[in-house]
């Protein structure tokens, strides 16, 4: 048998950030396998400490520039859980809205213009051609999802992006009629297209197979915002108890931080939500897609794309029950029951479940935080995944080229966000 050495060194592309993946073999041997992440720490833990509990949330959705309103309204529900704030039914709808306008957005982005290029054996989302309606299709879906996605977010939060009406105790601002009716007109209209996502999704060819942890925030109904910290092992955990599963690992060249739970690697996302709570989806979403839900529970990891795919036709049904049912008012901000507190919010972010936690003191002041972001979850599974790839590829004698291709789109699978903000031990 033919010996391979190889030693490949690649900065990754089409993912949020900037990330390498760095693999060498030796006599048909992986001797390493590493996904790192390359962005210098701009420590945001370090940098509440001293702040006024009111500006953590603006703060911290600086975090990241594509699922900002994550950080913002988990940073929000920390602070309220600290200092006993109870917003109001209105504001908890508000903030699933916001959410789900997010989750619209960044699925489709993640989708279209990063994964699916790979699946039409395309560089970039920009060489589909729009004088072939199939391709001319695709693109007409992509900017509609996306700016459905949009529209929702801006009415609701005041922007897509670093929104400025969530905050803490409530919103500072509610749409209008007219703003929730066309809303409400250009969900309808993109369905059809979410429907077809999915279609394209499930017709992937795409496998890698390999049993591992899942995890998410869950309950029932399905929501982003709420629930309990499972796992398809069956463990059960209070929000707040979030450090009892969580292990912190040092990982020495990549700016960011990996995770374990029991010793073990695991994965969060959109397919370890669809595989531990897709029977609590809206029933417009089930009744739509019934046979697609045959496949989950599912251990390929290309299935997160399909998973995502699912989640955006959740958030436009219930998004649309929403909208229709509720009557928006102007309502006053919900005020601390006391002066002093620790808190923290869990939240499932595009990519995962997102935690942050604050200690408030009685002036008002944040002393300590902590923030767990989803690609460092998932940062010890995808290198196992990686290894257990470059494995499967070696037989074929790949080029260079072919091995760094298959790692990339291993990788983009699982969405990840390539930033890295805490402090250099992560902990509190």
């Amino acid at each position: 048998m033919h010996q391979i050495d190889l030693s490949l060194t690649k900065e990754i592309t089409k993912v949020e950030g900037a990330a390498t993946l760095d693999v060498r073999v030796k006599k048909s041997k992986v001797e390493h396998c590493q996904f790192s992440v390359t962005e210098f720490k701009r420590f945001y833990t370090q940098a509440l400490r001293g702040k006024p509990y009111k500006t953590l949330p603006t703060l911290l959705s600086r975090i990241c520039g594509t699922c900002s309103n994550a950080h913002l309204l988990c940073s929000i529900e920390a602070c309220e859980f600290a200092l006993g704030i109870k917003p109001s039914p209105q504001s908890d709808l508000m903030k699933r809205l916001t959410m789900y306008g997010l989750n619209i957005r960044d699925h489709a982005l993640h989708l279209y213009l990063f994964t699916l290029p790979d699946m039409y054996g395309k560089d970039s989302f920009l060489e589909f051609d729009e004088n072939d309606p199939n391709q001319h299709q695709i693109l007409h879906d992509a900017f509609a999802i996306k700016a459905a996605g949009n529209y929702l977010s801006i009415i609701i939060a005041g922007r897509s992006v670093h929104a400025m009406y969530p905050t803490i105790g409530g919103f500072t601002k509610v749409p209008k009629p007219e703003e929730v009716e066309k809303a409400v007109k250009k969900l309808e209209e993109v369905r059809p297209a979410v429907l077809r996502t999915i279609e394209r999704f499930e017709k992937s060819t795409y496998i890698f197979d390999r049993k591992t942890k899942f995890m998410a925030l869950v309950a029932n109904p399905f929501c982003y915002l709420k629930g309990h910290i499972i796992s398809d092992a069956g463990d059960f955990i209070q929000e707040p108890d979030y450090r009892s599963h969580l292990e912190h690992v040092v990982i020495p060249y990549s700016h960011a931080s990996g995770y374990t739970f029991k010793g073990k690697s695991y994965m969060v996302g959109a397919l370890a939500r669809i595989n531990l709570a897709k029977d609590t989806l809206h029933k417009k979403t089930k009744k739509s897609i019934s046979k697609t839900l045959e496949i989950f529970p599912s251990t390929n990891v290309f299935h997160n794309n399909l998973a995502q795919a699912i989640e955006i036709l959740h958030c436009v049904d219930h998004a649309q029950e929403i909208l229709k049912k509720h009557n928006f008012v102007k309502e006053p901000i919900a005020q601390p029951s006391r002066q002093e507190g620790i808190g923290v919010g869990v939240i499932e972010a595009p990519r995962g479940t997102l935690y942050h936690k604050v200690t408030i003191n009685r002036e008002g002041i944040a002393t300590e935080g902590e923030i767990v972001v989803p690609t460092g979850q998932n940062q010890i599974n995808i290198e196992q995944d990686m290894a257990r790839r470059v494995e499967e590829l070696l037989p074929e004698n790949p080029s260079q080229e072919k091995l760094q291709l298959e790692l990339e789109k291993l990788i983009r699978a699982y969405d990840p966000v390539s930033y890295t903000h805490l402090r250099a031990h992560e902990t509190s």
